[in-house]
């Protein structure tokens, strides 16, 4: 099997949900590709994995410790980056919020999933998109779940229509400023949030996880669970002049499970 290369040398690249899962193993591309990578994430852990970026690649990996909910706190954390070229747009939050649970607090976690995966998107959005000019590219992270559902995962499954949504739209307001918006819809992969989200549906469900997981793989086309890395080089083809033609695009990868 033929090697894939990308070249991102002289680049400036944000992604933000970077301290693990997927948005680490798209920094962690970009970075072997030659791109000078900020990375931004709610979580201390962001400036442990910045600086493992930096010993695996060699390049130049900044961490930023930021709530994107805040807007005040997203523009004085952009404030510094200078032109941008790349914005990856990765950070989420994906819980379990089944609607009869009249707990407050799966309101409260309804709430903070819109807050995080729609508002925070729209924050960090505007504010990169300013830093750009034409040539700019903006990656959204979105899900299979933004072209199907399933239940009590309603505030996790609206966020990520809403994503496609708001994808679609942006990209008709920046096209005319060069700038291209893309999304990629991962299906099931190895992450921690998805793997919480397992283990929710099994104490839900009263069926093991792994009997779980074997039915999920087993839905699609190609075996196995998707692992993080796995998605990476779709990132960085979209963020390439391979794709300069493509925009409001939502390009699903997960083994085939969902054809659209």
């Amino acid at each position: 099997m033929g090697r894939v290369r990308f070249d991102f040398a002289g680049e400036n690249v944000l992604v933000t949900g970077a301290s693990r899962g997927i948005g680490r193993a798209v920094a962690e591309g970009f970075a072997s590709a030659g791109a000078r990578v900020h990375i931004l994430a709610d979580d201390p852990a962001v400036h442990d994995t910045a600086a493992a970026i930096t010993a695996a690649t060699g390049a130049d990996c900044r961490a930023i410790l930021c709530d994107i909910t805040d807007a005040g706190a997203v523009e004085a954390a952009l404030a510094g980056l200078g032109p941008l070229d790349v914005l990856v747009n990765n950070a989420g939050l994906e819980r379990i919020t089944p609607l009869l649970d009249g707990r407050p607090e799966t309101e409260e976690t309804f709430r903070r999933i819109v807050d995080i995966n729609v508002v925070g998107t729209w924050n960090v959005t505007r504010r990169a998109a300013a830093l750009m000019s034409a040539g700019g590219r903006i990656v959204l992270t979105a899900s299979i779940w933004s072209r199907t559902a399933v239940g009590e995962f309603s505030a996790y499954v609206a966020s990520k229509h809403a994503t496609l949504g708001f994808t679609r739209s942006i990209a008709h307001e920046l096209g005319p400023r060069g700038i291209r918006v893309n999304a990629v819809c991962p299906g099931w992969v190895r992450t921690e949030a998805a793997m919480r989200s397992l283990a929710d549906m099994a104490r839900r469900t009263g069926r093991p996880e792994q009997e779980l997981l074997d039915e999920i793989v087993g839905a699609q086309v190609l075996p196995g669970l998707l692992e993080p890395g796995d998605l990476t080089l779709l990132y960085l083809f979209l963020a390439s002049d391979g794709a300069r033609d493509i925009t409001g695009q939502a390009f699903t990868l997960d083994r085939g499970e969902v054809m659209a």
